[in-house]
């Protein structure tokens, strides 16, 4: 299992957080970007690529980090690859859902 996730609560949304295992902990930073993969904001939770793509489901927000957990996000048709950020090479994405 290489993806850890955290689902919170925050003002009525549900926030999925997921990152790649293994670069919880780290921090990346170029020109005016940075991002740092906080445990307790990520989790440290592994957890399987189903269980990750259900989670896309429920969720209204997503922070996204880590090649493989986008990489998942992507094939699962929740991310479009012209909506990554690169920071050191590092891949971020954002995912919400829109209700009308």
């Amino acid at each position: 299992m290489k993806i850890v996730m955290k689902i919170s609560e925050v003002r009525g949304e549900i926030l999925l957080a997921a990152a790649d295992a293994d670069i919880v902990g780290k921090k990346f930073r170029e020109k005016n970007l940075h991002i740092e993969v906080y445990p307790s904001f990520y989790g440290e939770v592994r957890v399987t690529d189903e269980m990750f793509i259900s989670s896309m489901n429920i969720c209204t927000i997503a922070n996204l980090v880590g090649e493989y957990t986008i990489g998942v996000a992507i094939d699962a048709g929740f991310i479009e690859k012209d909506n990554i950020l690169y920071i050191q090479k590092v891949p971020y994405a954002q995912y919400a859902k829109i209700f009308q």
